[in-house]
């Protein structure tokens, strides 16, 4: 009897099944040092344990995003290890913040199927939790995948396909217990700028950029315990090349945002996301934000932006696909978020 793991082809998913994966991962003030090694990350709440007691937080979390990909990576050897791509994300919700010594771990439900007409592979949707030791929902999101098929011949299952929320409305959004701005200081978070100087409409060049290295990615990528093959085995590519875990470009994008939207704090909802083009080492990475929307919140000082944030090769911030209506070639990401920014 065969003990390794291939991973999961198309189908060997069933409709309302749901996964729980391995392994469970305590996370570490490691974490958040590693991952600021990584990415130029400085944003005030997740780097100091005192500007977040000012905000009435106990402490300073883990970056929302890097909780996200300890989230997404427990679920890779179970949904995409034999993916061919990573398709889009809907309805992500971030439900409290994440600390030093929690323990996450992961389930996915099968939520849609439907397979391509070439009849080789088919898109797998999926909404997964992430729970930490105590089984309070820490972060849920959907995500559909292409995935091959083993089989060509084996028969395909009924289409499937969820119907999601284009976006998240401000009301569907947690906001962490006890956060209050109203005694924000600006000076230390490193701009002035609050939810009312922010327009519906203004697009922000981000101005820096980030040239990707080989090893860099890899850490990451094994830091998050993603097991995605296309990431480490360049003999998987007929160039011969590493594609960049999407993730990577997604840290980027959002610690190059902190020149402009410094004081975007909290990322509280993820409406969508497309992995527009691949990035590979050598692609220097820059960022652009559209503000798509605003909207109050309940919490004392605390207002909510939408926003567009796009990874770029270069090219015109705002620009995002030609007259085809497909992305333009140097669009790497196009994420839809909404973040918590004091008023």
């Amino acid at each position: 009897m065969a003990k390794t793991n291939a991973g999961r082809f198309f189908e060997d998913y069933t409709l309302g099944e749901v996964i729980r994966h391995a392994v469970p991962r305590t996370v570490s003030g490691g974490e958040r040092a590693l991952y600021h090694a990584l990415y130029p990350a400085r944003h005030a709440l997740y780097s100091s344990d005192s500007f977040a007691r000012a905000c009435r937080l106990p402490a300073s979390p883990l970056d929302d995003i890097a909780a996200f990909h300890v989230v997404f990576g427990k679920t890779v050897p179970d949904i995409s290890l034999n993916a061919l791509a990573n398709l889009g994300y809907a309805e992500g919700r971030w439900h409290r913040p994440v600390w030093p010594g929690d323990t996450l771990r992961s389930e996915s439900e099968v939520i849609g199927l439907k397979q391509n007409s070439n009849g080789k592979s088919g898109v797998v949707w999926v909404r997964t939790r992430g729970f930490n030791q105590r089984d309070e929902l820490v972060i849920d999101y959907v995500r559909w995948a292409m995935v091959r098929k083993n089989d060509p011949d084996s028969p395909a299952p009924e289409t499937v396909i969820p119907e999601l929320k284009p976006a998240l409305e401000a009301a569907d959004l947690v906001v962490p217990d006890g956060l209050d701005f109203t005694g924000y200081d600006f000076d230390l978070a490193g701009e002035p700028h609050r939810w009312g100087d922010y327009a519906v409409g203004e697009v922000i060049d981000h101005v820096d950029g980030v040239t990707v290295e080989e090893a860099e990615h890899m850490m990451a990528t094994r830091l998050w315990q993603n097991t995605a093959k296309v990431h480490f085995d360049a003999t998987l590519r007929d160039d011969g090349r590493r594609l960049i875990y999407g993730g990577h470009v997604i840290s980027l994008a959002r610690a190059l945002s902190f020149n402009g939207l410094a004081n975007a704090q909290v990322i509280a909802g993820l409406n969508g996301g497309a992995h527009a083009n691949p990035c590979f080492a050598g692609d220097t990475v820059r960022a652009w934000s559209e503000v798509l929307d605003k909207a109050e919140t309940p919490a004392p000082g605390v207002g909510a932006l939408r926003l567009r944030l796009a990874a770029t090769k270069g090219g015109k911030p705002g620009a995002l696909k030609g007259e085809d209506g497909k992305y333009l070639p140097e669009v790497l990401l196009d994420l839809d978020v909404w973040a918590l920014v004091p008023k």
